[in-house]
């Protein structure tokens, strides 16, 4: 997702992009949840709102039951929309004020013609108390509740239309702590009771590990590393994700004393108007070579369900020396064409997992 930058004056014209989101790619399974981590401005929203079709993406495909949503008109979306719905960030500003409960969730029950008029009434009441509310309060305006009973109010909506798969973006980075656990366990409820598939979007990555067995971690417009909630959280590869996970408190370590050390990032997060050559986390990467400015490294299957998007992975302050992608790109260990480097056609980005991967210990493609 590019968005034109134009120039001011009475003729505007286009001087640029902002790079939002840059050729990511991942695969939600039915019924499973991906949680979407990353600093603010690195694209996670933007994402979630490509995928709902709040935004016509620039470029790409957003594959969902053999339909590309990506290239699908507005009226041929809107059958499609009861199957993807989302959860807003804010439930102030996402609720209209003019608008009682029941008119909040009952219009996506009108508009796609789910129940009979006579009983729409109803079926909000039943909404209602799925999530927690009083089903008496339909008549009530979203200023008579609290913050966490509007995100419930948010979530009911989204659940109107029954959908297969829910977009939460940071439903619960506006709510209190007591709050936040509630809301976090009435989604695992629905999840549980109605199958639906997450993109849980977030930046508190105690949250997404409690929530999430898939976790997928952005930079800049970029998908730096993503896996399995155990391979990220005690097995990260990537520098940017190590830095931020050294910046989660951990409760464990509290316990038996010291302290996890802080990998501290240097630098500003670049402009997505003119990002950096090359890898977009290198100029602020405390292990960045020649090879960092020269190509872009990509996201790699280093495990069962495991990738990660950097020339140099490993544990923390054991990162190789030399690229572990040079040979697979065809280049040499500075990031120059190399003659007698055979690039490796398995580097294509793909969604998903396959069943043959590159072994960090041996450098060669192995199956399980």
């Amino acid at each position: 997702m590019y968005f034109p930058v134009r120039s001011g004056g009475i003729v505007r014209r286009k001087v640029g992009d902002v790079q939002a989101v840059d050729g990511i790619s991942f695969e939600v399974p039915e019924g499973g949840s991906l949680g979407l981590v990353g600093e603010s401005g690195c694209g996670k929203s933007t994402t979630g709102r490509l995928i709902t079709r709040l935004y016509t993406p620039t470029a790409g495909s957003m594959m969902f039951r053999d339909h590309d949503l990506a290239k699908m008109s507005n009226s041929a979306l809107k059958p499609l929309r009861r199957e993807v719905q989302m959860i807003f960030q804010d439930p102030y500003s996402s609720l209209n004020p003019r608008h009682t409960v029941g008119t909040i969730v009952g219009t996506p029950l009108l508009v796609h013609d789910i129940v009979p008029k006579k009983q729409v009434l109803s079926r909000v009441q039943e909404l209602l108390e799925v999530v927690g509310l009083n089903p008496e309060h339909y008549n009530r305006y979203p200023s008579e509740f609290s913050g966490g009973q509007r995100q419930r109010i948010g979530i009911a909506r989204a659940l109107a239309l029954s959908p297969k798969l829910l977009v939460a973006d940071e439903p619960v980075s506006a709510l209190d702590v007591s709050i936040q656990a509630q809301v976090i366990n009435l989604l695992q409820d629905i999840q549980r009771d109605f199958g639906v598939a997450f993109l849980f979007i977030a930046h508190d990555l105690a949250v997404v590990r409690h929530f999430c067995p898939e976790v997928a971690v952005m930079y800049l417009g970029k998908i730096v590393e993503i896996g399995d909630r155990e391979s990220i959280y005690s097995h990260p590869r990537h520098p940017y994700t190590q830095a931020l996970l050294s910046a989660v408190p951990d409760i464990k370590q509290a316990t038996i004393g010291g302290r996890r050390e802080r990998i501290r990032l240097e630098g500003d997060v670049p402009s997505p108007i003119n990002p950096p050559s090359g890898c977009r986390f290198r100029t602020r990467c405390p292990i960045a070579q020649d090879i960092c400015a020269k190509h872009e490294p990509p996201l790699l299957q280093i495990g069962s369900r495991h990738k990660v998007a950097c020339h140099f992975p490993g544990e923390v302050h054991k990162h190789p020396t030399e690229p572990i992608t040079a040979r697979l790109l065809g280049v040499d260990n500075a990031g120059n064409p190399d003659p007698g480097a055979t690039p490796s056609p398995d580097l294509v980005t793909k969604p998903g997992y396959d069943d043959t991967w590159f072994d960090l210990d041996t450098k060669t493609f192995g199956r399980a």
